[in-house]
């Protein structure tokens, strides 16, 4: 299936690095007009990218930097709402104002962008967001309800959105990755035995890579995906597949 979005923008929040930089590069090599959001640019994005300074969770902010790209590019035909923060600890200690940063950031960012975008899109009579939730949506981990209640109430709001946006074309779908090594997760520098029991949680044993996200994302922006509207993709190396995944890869090396 050939994909090309030659013509078309896309907008990428939280796109100056980590899954975010992948996304906007996987759009770029698919040739979208890619717009970058995020609080700053420290590293250069690939040519052609609009990177615009952007506080998802500032009102006036989160409409100016739209503003400037329907100006600046005449129309907007992706949403990723891939801006997120991760807070942790135990609800018994936890600060309230770290609580409400994560929704601030997770759940009000991905508000206020959708919102900022529905005029455009609805003018243009289709468009895609696509939200970037979690597995923690589906299974939360202990001492992770901020984060685990954040992207639950992601998935909501894509549910939501979508029956409201449907009559215009507009399709709206949320993401849920698993395990991808990051600065902000320490997965990839835990102990060799660490490591091996959280692999042995994954139907593909493997860490996930930022290109296994952007592979879908490409996918459910594209035309082949009109169909698919207010539902949350489980893209986990299936995490949640079967019990005990790991007992398919007892005694495989010795085979």
């Amino acid at each position: 299936m050939l994909i090309d979005y030659a013509g078309q923008v896309v907008v990428v929040s939280g796109g100056a690095r980590g899954i975010g930089r992948a996304i906007v590069e996987r759009f770029v090599d698919e040739h979208a007009q890619v717009v970058a959001l995020d609080l700053a640019f420290d590293d250069a994005l690939p040519d052609g990218v609009v990177s615009l300074v952007c506080d998802v969770t500032d009102p006036a902010s989160v409409r100016a930097a739209i503003d400037e790209v329907v100006e600046r590019l005449g129309r907007i035909d992706v949403l990723v709402n891939n801006a997120g923060i991760n807070v942790e600890g135990a609800v018994e200690t936890l600060d309230p104002a770290r609580f409400k940063a994560a929704f601030d950031v997770n759940v009000l960012g991905t508000f206020l962008l959708s919102q900022a975008v529905i005029p455009t899109m609805k003018a243009a009579g289709r468009g895609r967001i696509i939200n970037a939730a979690s597995f923690a949506a589906i299974v939360p981990s202990i001492g992770a309800a901020a984060y685990g209640a954040s992207k639950a109430a992601v998935v909501q709001l894509t549910r939501v959105l979508a029956g409201e946006l449907g009559p215009w074309g507009i399709t709206v779908n949320a993401y849920a990755p698993g395990m991808i090594p990051t600065a902000m997760n320490g997965f990839a520098t835990m102990p060799e035995a660490a490591q091996s029991r959280l692999l042995d949680t994954l139907t593909l044993r493997r860490w996930e890579e930022p290109s296994d996200v952007a592979d879908l994302l490409v996918f459910l922006a594209s035309d082949a995906a009109g169909y698919i509207t207010g539902t949350l993709v489980d893209v986990s190396g299936g995490k949640l597949a079967t019990q005990m995944p790991s007992r398919a890869y007892e005694g495989i090396d010795a085979t």
